[in-house]
């Protein structure tokens, strides 16, 4: 991607937008990402964070959150013409264009990241206010989990080897379905509806009617599905030669299985909140380091690993 005529991004912005954000995400940054990578770990996280919060805002008519999503795809994409195009370039798309214009490998993670993730992005703009099919919604976790994943391999221990493999992508894969499950009932409110078009015909139901069987049945086998994935991707986690990598992975699946404990608890009824569910960044680290500690020794790999 050519560099463009502007001044640097601002770093401090990025840790800002990230620590406002997500505590889990800025402490995970702050302490287990290489000590190189922490300024544009938080530019990568904040820029689609702020696209995400802009493209989620009320009110805001539907071609105006195209156009803005079309602005983001031109920005970041390898077309030189498309990406010099592009003018007034916004303190949070600053932090994008610092950060591809100095990784121009499109093999590398950070490109896979900008990518997929956008084309979460993308569908989640396109998806409001409609049904998604069982496909559909199998192709955004996919997307999400392989931006995620190859986020962290990029900034975690980028120096260290991890296999390339079928269970590369599913510990995040369970990850962003107890997200979604999580989320369902304040995503149906703001027009985003996580469970399949096939569940609701099937079973003739609405999508209010959270405590029918059939709605109760689909939440249970999402959770052993996120379950099956967190099994698995502790699997590969023991193959990953970074310790702060596996730290950070199993950080990110402890604070979902503790969602998904929940869920079971309540016999399958999603509720709005888990407020319970809501430690410090830097508790949950602690955590994850004893389970990561406490987990199968690494197992060495060998060979070389490339991006989706």
């Amino acid at each position: 991607m050519p560099l463009l005529n502007t001044a640097q991004s601002d770093p401090a912005l990025a840790a800002r937008i990230t620590r406002a954000a997500s505590q889990q995400t800025y402490y995970t940054i702050r302490f287990l990402v290489d000590s190189n990578g922490m300024a544009d770990a938080y530019r990568a996280y904040a820029y689609f964070r702020w696209v995400d919060d802009w493209l989620d805002a009320p009110g805001r008519p539907d071609a105006e959150r195209l156009e803005f999503l079309h602005r983001q795809q031109s920005l970041i994409s390898p077309d030189a013409h498309l990406t010099q195009a592009i003018r007034g370039l916004t303190p949070e798309e600053r932090l994008a264009v610092d950060l591809l214009s100095r990784e121009p490998d499109p093999n590398s993670g950070l490109q896979a990241y900008f990518r997929h993730l956008m084309a979460v992005m993308a569908f989640d703009a396109e998806r409001r206010g409609r049904l998604i099919s069982q496909r559909e919604l199998s192709s955004y976790t996919h997307s999400l989990a392989v931006a995620v994943t190859e986020a962290m391999h990029h900034f975690i221990g980028r120096s260290c080897r991890s296999p390339l493999c079928p269970t590369r992508y599913l510990a995040v894969s369970g990850a962003h379905i107890t997200h979604m499950l999580r989320d369902t009932l304040d995503d149906t409110a703001n027009g985003y509806y996580n469970i399949p078009r096939e569940t609701l015909e099937a079973a003739q139901i609405g999508l209010e009617q959270i405590n029918h069987p059939a709605y109760r049945e689909w939440v249970h086998k999402r959770v052993d599905v996120a379950r099956a994935c967190f099994r698995a991707g502790r699997g590969y986690l023991a193959k990953v030669q970074s310790l702060r990598c596996r730290v950070a992975a199993f950080a990110y699946m402890h604070r979902f299985e503790g969602v998904l404990d929940c869920i079971e608890q309540d016999g399958y009824l999603l509720r709005p909140a888990y407020s319970e569910l809501k430690p410090l960044g830097v508790e949950l680290i602690g955590k994850a380091l004893l389970l990561a500690l406490n987990a199968p020794h690494f197992e060495r790999v060998t060979g070389t690993t490339s991006r989706a």
